[in-house]
């Protein structure tokens, strides 16, 4: 099997599946809450301080969640802001993030402005410099958006963004283990991502880095958008001063477990350079007659996304299936200020690893120029 849909999901190694397994086995033969108090050195210190040195961040600024548009809606829903405060949003933000920012405008009466782009896709940050004062609230960018490949200038932004009271938020599920994340040289004071994709954890695992001053700006807890965090051994309320404040209150034992495995295995793993491979991949989406790139900006990752009039999104998913690689459809509407408003409705998505090789791509280009009726 070729997997070219790790922005989904990444294959979990082996490594991650055995951890997972031998927790599930624990908790069969002594209990779940027993389980975890075995593993109470793993899932409540070690995953915190391996994802801290992941995202370098410190540890008390790190706390998990099952996932990462879930991460998001502990912290900005709670923003304090009001009808005089701006919201800045790419034309990449990813729907679940805008829902949330939306129901914050409703709320608050703040607006809400899409910085604009570059003819080519990049984000125009001379407008940003141009524009940003002291009533512009929160910033939020999508390090590698989903749909496309765009690698967006979160530390430029991070520098343009400092001298300013606005908070800085920044979605890296595509980004983390794909490519370096350092929220100190961001200068963000939200980061989130999720465990799933390139740093092949299991599903259910996400986090965010929270700084102290964002904590600090947070309104207290309303409704049902922010659940305290109970401590399973002894019922009572985790309430201090950390990240760790914001989490829900059920964990998976054998997922986070699964996580610190995975974070494991990226802090001894070689740093790779997918140019190679996905430069090889987009070379061999653009040779087939027909074929529209979904491809903005000047820096991409390894994630690329096409069109093709004879085919249909999801019948070319369905044939590649069938010969055993893995690709995927996307739909606008997840990203609907950059695809729908281009009249993108669905579209293919590929998305290449350090497990991929030059051989596999090639195996997918003969499949899909079969799929799309092009001859060899």
């Amino acid at each position: 099997m070729i997997h070219l849909n790790t922005a989904g999901a990444g294959l979990v190694p082996a490594e991650v599946r055995q951890t997972m397994a031998e927790v599930l086995d624990r908790e069969a033969a002594t209990g779940c809450y027993e389980t975890e108090g075995f593993l109470d050195g793993i899932v409540n210190d070690e995953v915190y301080r391996r994802l801290a040195r992941v995202l370098d961040a410190p540890v008390a600024d790190v706390a998990l969640f099952d996932s990462a548009t879930r991460a998001w809606c502990a912290v900005v829903p709670r923003l304090s802001l009001g009808p005089g405060d701006r919201v800045w949003v790419t034309p990449y933000e990813y729907a679940g993030n805008l829902i949330s920012l939306f129901n914050l405008r409703d709320r608050t009466g703040c607006a809400i402005e899409v910085v604009p782009t570059l003819p080519g896709g990049d984000l125009d940050l001379e407008w940003m410099a141009a524009h940003i004062a002291d009533d512009v609230a929160l910033v939020s960018v999508t390090h590698i958006p989903s749909g496309c490949g765009i690698v967006n200038p979160v530390e430029e932004i991070g520098r343009l963004l400092a001298p300013y009271r606005c908070f800085y938020a920044v979605d890296a599920c595509q980004s983390i283990g794909q490519l370096p994340v350092s929220v100190t040289r961001i200068g963000c004071q939200l980061l989130t991502g999720a465990g799933r994709k390139f740093l092949r954890g299991p599903r259910g695992t996400a986090f965010a880095y929270v700084a102290p001053e964002l904590r600090a700006a947070l309104v207290p807890e309303f409704h049902d958008l922010h659940v305290a965090r109970i401590d399973s051994a002894t019922g009572y309320r985790i309430d201090d001063h950390s990240a760790r404040s914001l989490e829900l209150a059920e964990r998976g034992t054998a997922a986070v477990a699964g996580l610190n495995t995975a974070l494991t295995l990226f802090e001894e793993g070689t740093p790779f350079d997918h140019k190679e491979v996905f430069g090889a991949l987009r070379a061999t989406v653009e040779d087939i007659p027909g074929v529209e790139l979904i491809a903005p900006g000047t820096e991409q990752s390894g994630i690329l996304s096409f069109r093709h009039p004879d085919a249909e999104a999801g019948t070319i998913m369905a044939r590649l299936a069938e010969q055993r690689v893995n690709v995927w459809k996307i739909v606008g509407h997840h990203t609907p200020l950059y695809m729908a408003e281009r009249g993108v409705e669905t579209a293919v998505r590929v998305s290449a690893h350090y497990y991929n090789t030059l051989e596999e791509i090639e195996i997918f280009g003969r499949a899909l120029r079969g799929v799309v009726g092009v001859r060899a």
